[in-house]
């Protein structure tokens, strides 16, 4: 029987962030704070690191019983590769042993083939790596039926990581966020779409620890207030990684309508993007972001050839990061489906760019042709009335979105 009380904890292991020199710190700060915001949401949780791993361990029965949520959050967290759920016990071998019999069988349900795998970080311990794994297979192999080694490809993977404390046991490591720590990137201001695309650039700037402003246009009454809904929707989704974002939706309605009736059909879209990239920059300056960031794909339609991206691009005094451009959809429906965003965004409901969209849109603009329909109105006018009518909203987890 086992005598010292058995704790299940929650192990959160490290990935680039081991290879960082004297800021190493700082980065492990930011993945701390992002964990003990989402943990103090949940339960009374006790967290700490040590030996490139962070620790989150329950403190009272409500925490035991919401750990598996603890579990989902912290794989949120950028800066972690992998999250397991584990049982920490005493130091002493037969005491792991019992552990192993008692409690991994559970997590084995449905699985054909394992290996075990042991980590002796602390060296004192009087059994060498290959010999725990050795015991701890034979645990295995004769506490759950039918089940084989495999050591090459095995389905799930048995460890057992002695560390200076404790020795803690656990079965099917779950992936984590990646990335680095979100925040310790700098600031951007993402263009954010009712669309696949915008979430997932979102997405990959914020894994490389880039805080997102998100910037939004409508067209109402072109587009309807479900439409907005469904952006915040997706901004919702996003905070599931970033805990907190404030997208501000700025109406185009104005601008399209009067480029409708001013200039040539053909360079409508051309116009309005830069109309988009005008405003987006006054935001991103008022709000401290460094750069912006955009969904646009090279190719994937008309205003995302070469040209058509640098007409917009001229405008821009800070970086345009664009993490999607050399990919195709099928990769960034992928990515789309992991994180969740998919599924909204294909509701079918309007967006701006498909409002007074010209039949023959131009591919490869010339930049002086651009400018010359585009003074046919009072650009910096109607760019600083956009941006003084804009509306922000904050989205945060585990709350209801408010407007500011």
């Amino acid at each position: 029987m086992i005598e010292k009380k058995i704790k299940e904890v929650i192990l959160c292991k490290y990935g680039e962030v081991i290879l960082k020199g004297a800021n190493r710190s700082d980065f492990e700060a930011k993945m701390l704070k992002q964990l003990r915001l989402r943990a103090k949401r949940i339960g009374n949780y006790k967290i700490f690191y040590a030996q490139s791993t962070v620790y989150i361990e329950p403190l009272d029965q409500d925490a035991i019983d919401k750990i598996e949520e603890m579990t989902y959050q912290a794989k949120h967290v950028f800066g972690f590769v992998a999250v397991s759920r584990a049982f920490a016990c005493e130091k002493n071998m037969d005491t792991i042993l019992e552990v192993v019999r008692t409690y991994i069988p559970e997590r084995l349900k449905g699985y054909k083939t394992f290996k075990a795998e042991a980590k002796r970080a602390d060296k004192r311990f009087p059994l060498k790596s290959p010999e725990i794994s050795a015991e701890v297979g034979g645990a295995v192999l004769s506490s759950v039926p039918k089940i084989k080694v495999d050591i090459h490809n095995p389905e799930i993977v048995v460890r057992v990581e002695i560390r200076d404390q404790e020795a803690y046991i656990h079965a099917g490591q779950e992936k984590g966020a990646g990335g680095i720590p979100y925040g310790c990137s700098g600031k951007g201001l993402l263009l954010l779409s009712g669309g696949i695309d915008s979430p997932v650039a979102g997405f990959m700037m914020a894994k490389r620890g880039v805080e997102l402003e998100a910037i939004h246009f409508e067209s109402y009454p072109y587009t309807s207030e479900r439409a907005k809904e469904k952006v915040l929707d997706l901004a919702k989704q996003l905070t599931n990684y970033t805990m907190r974002m404030r997208v501000h939706v700025v109406s185009l309605t104005k601008i399209q309508e009067l480029l409708r009736d001013n200039c040539e059909e053909e360079y409508f879209t051309l116009l309005l993007r830069r109309y988009m990239m005008a405003i987006s920059l006054k935001i991103a300056h008022e709000y401290g972001c460094e750069a912006l960031i955009t969904g646009e794909s090279l190719g994937q339609v008309a205003s995302q050839t070469m040209k058509a991206i640098n007409v917009t691009n001229v405008l821009a005094d800070i970086p345009v990061y664009r993490p999607l451009i050399g990919m195709d959809k099928d990769e960034i429906v992928q990515i789309s489906r992991k994180i969740g965003t998919f599924e909204t965004s294909v509701l079918p409901y309007e967006d701006c760019c498909t409002v007074f969209t010209p039949r023959h849109p131009r591919t490869r603009p010339e930049l002086e042709k651009v400018i010359e329909q585009e003074n046919k109105l009072d650009f910096n006018a109607l760019v600083n009335e956009a941006f003084e009518n804009r509306e922000a909203v904050v989205v945060m987890a585990f709350k209801d979105h408010k407007s500011e």
